[in-house]
C-alpha cells in the first residue's frame, strides 16, 4: 500500500517523459512552485480545512456526541506532523498533488470548464482511495467526501492561477487535523463522517453561488498543458 500516496506522481513523471519531454516539465515544474499569488488563499488553503473538521466536529457533539475534544492536541505536535507530512512523498500531499492538480487536472480543463474537470477528477480520485477502503483505512463515506471535496481543490487551484503548492498546503492542512482528532467512537464516529460530508458540500455550494465565474472558465496558466501524445517528445 506504500505505493498508493506517490502512485499519481509517479505517473505524472512517466507521463510527461514519454508524451511532453523538457517542455513539460517545464510547464509542470511553474504550477509546482507557483508562490506568488494573494495571502488570502493561503490562510484558505491553511484554515478552510480546519474551519470545515471543527464545524463537523462541533456540529455532532451539539447533536449529542460524547468526545474528549481536542484538549490532547499540542501546538508543538500538529506543527511538527504538518512537517513532515509536507516532504514526505510516500504520504497523500506530496505523492497526490503533483499528479491529480498539477498534470490531470490542467489537462481536463484544456478542453472542459472546471466544473466538468472537477467532476470527472472527482471520480478518478475516488476511485483511487478505493483500496483504502477496502483494506479499512478509510470509511466507505470517504468515498463521497473525496469526490465533494475535490471540487474544492480545483476552485483553489484555478483561483490561484493553477498553484500546486497551495493546493498541496490544502492537502496537508486536511490531513493534520482530522475527524479522529475529536476521539469519536461508535456511532458518533460515523455520524460525523456524515456531518463531515455534508459541511464539505455546503463549502462546496458556497463557492458555486458567491464565485460562478471560477467555474465558467479556468485562467489560462491552469490549463496551459499540451495535448497528449504517445509518441516520446526528447528530453
Amino acid at each position: 500500500m506504500e505505493f498508493l500516496p506517490v502512485g499519481p506522481l509517479a505517473a505524472a513523471v512517466i507521463v510527461i517523459v514519454l508524451a511532453e519531454g523538457r517542455a513539460g516539465f517545464r510547464a509542470w515544474g511553474r504550477r509546482l512552485i507557483r508562490w506568488r499569488v494573494g495571502w488570502v488563499w493561503y490562510a484558505v488553503a491553511l484554515f478552510l480545512p480546519v474551519l470545515l473538521v471543527l464545524a463537523a466536529g462541533l456540529t455532532t457533539m451539539a447533536l449529542g456526541a460524547a468526545a474528549p475534544g481536542l484538549a490532547h492536541l499540542t501546538w508543538s505536535g500538529m506543527l511538527t506532523f504538518f512537517a513532515v507530512r509536507l516532504v514526505n512523498p510516500l504520504d497523500g500531499p506530496l505523492g497526490e498533488e503533483p499528479g491529480f492538480r498539477g498534470y490531470a487536472l490542467p489537462l481536463l480543463q484544456a478542453s472542459r470548464s472546471p466544473l466538468v474537470s472537477a467532476a470527472v477528477l472527482g471520480v478518478l480520485v475516488a476511485l483511487w482511495h478505493l483500496p483504502l477502503v477496502l483494506f479499512g483505512g478509510l470509511s466507505p463515506t470517504g468515498l463521497p467526501t473525496t469526490f465533494a471535496i475535490t471540487f474544492l481543490y480545483v476552485w483553489l487551484f484555478n483561483r490561484t492561477g493553477g498553484s500546486v503548492l497551495l493546493t498541496l498546503l490544502f492537502h496537508n492542512s486536511q490531513g493534520t487535523l482530522t475527524m479522529g482528532s475529536f476521539g469519536f467512537t461508535g456511532a458518533d464516529a460515523g455520524r460525523v463522517e456524515l456531518v463531515y460530508l455534508a459541511v464539505v458540500v455546503l463549502a462546496v455550494l458556497g463557492t458555486m453561488a458567491l464565485d460562478r465565474q471560477a467555474w465558467r472558465k479556468a485562467p489560462r496558466p491552469a490549463i496551459a498543458v499540451s495535448a497528449f501524445s504517445l509518441r516520446r517528445r526528447p528530453l
